[in-house]
Formats: C-alpha cells, structure tokens, sequence
C-alpha cells in the first residue's frame, strides 16, 4: 500500500509518520492482489487533532474516505482506521450480497469480493442503507452566492444548483468548520 502522509499546522515526525503508515496500511488486508493508494492529512485546529484518509477503491471509481478527531493525534489516527474498516466491511458485504442475488437469478457464480480477515459477524442493526424519499425539483441557475443564502434560508446543508457561470450542475455543503464547499463535477 502506498501512503502519502500530509501536515497542516502541524510538524509531522517520523514516529508519527510511521504509526500512520502501519495504522492505515492494516486496511491493506480487505484488498487482496490490489495496489492501493491512500492519502493521509493530519491537521491542527483550535487543540483539535484532526484526521483525513482517502483511498480509491481500484476498478470501481469509488472512494473510502474518513475523518476523525480527538485531543491526540494518536487517538485520531485509531478512530480514523475504525472507521475505514467499518466501512471497507460493509462496502465488501454489499457486494457479496449483490453478488449472491445475481447468481440466485442468474445461476451463474460470480465470484465474490476478496473476503476480509477477521471479519466479525454482522448484528442485526447493521443494514445497508436504503432510498426513503425521492425528491424532485427545479435546478435554477444562481451565483454561488446566491446558493450560499438559498440553503441558509432553507436550513439545510447542501444544495444542489446550475452553476451560472459555468452551467454545470454544482453541489454546495456545509463543513464541519463552517465554512462552505463546492463540488464541481468533472465529465
């Protein structure tokens, strides 16, 4: 697995590049045969010891990603990597089951996903989610500003907008800072 540690506000050491890298290269495990890359960034903000880890999923167009905080950067790097295997656990078992109907209607086998290693067993109140409530509306185009007040003035904490000065479909979120994000499509 290939890490690429980053540092903001904060001076990365060795000692704690390496827990890092042994830390998130566990997650290598659930991906068997596959090159794997993944992004670390560990910040400071406000005494908040924050991390972020981003990997590509390979074949797929999908990425893992997490985020965590604590008082010690230790502490989020752990919280981080429980997080990613929960998550990586839950991805493989989708595709297990999608895997299994398929070969239930089809009869043909298809091979399952790589199965993880010590992969506890599942309770009961771990499902996969599922679409409640479709929602359709018109998409206007508005500045950025514009967006910005729209969904202060809806309350919610994204907005989905064409973009006016580009013409693309954009996406618009809170952070957990605060501040704003912008998501802009790529074809």
């Amino acid at each position: 697995m290939n890490i690429s540690i980053y540092g903001k506000n904060v001076d990365v050491t060795e000692a704690l590049k390496e827990y890092a890298r042994r830390k998130v290269g566990k997650v290598a495990r659930y991906f068997t045969g596959t090159p794997l890359q993944a992004q670390v960034t560990l910040s400071i903000e406000r005494d908040r010891h924050i991390v972020e880890v981003t990997i590509p999923v390979p074949n797929s167009g999908l990425l893992i990603r997490a985020e965590e905080e604590s008082d010690d950067m230790y502490a989020s790097i752990d919280l981080v990597v429980d997080k990613l295997e929960r998550q990586i656990r839950k991805f493989k078992t989708r595709l297990n089951r999608k895997a299994r109907r398929l070969e239930a209607t089809t009869g043909q086998a298809v091979p399952e996903a790589d199965a993880p290693v010590d992969e506890p067993d599942w309770t009961e109140g771990e499902e996969e989610g599922r679409v409640v409530r479709t929602k359709r509306f018109a998409v206007k185009p508005m500045t950025v500003d514009e967006a910005i007040l729209q969904m202060n003035l809806l309350g919610h904490d994204f907005f989905v907008f064409a973009n006016a000065t580009t013409g693309e479909i954009n996406v618009l979120y809170r952070r957990r800072d605060g501040q704003y994000g912008l998501i802009e499509p790529e074809f």
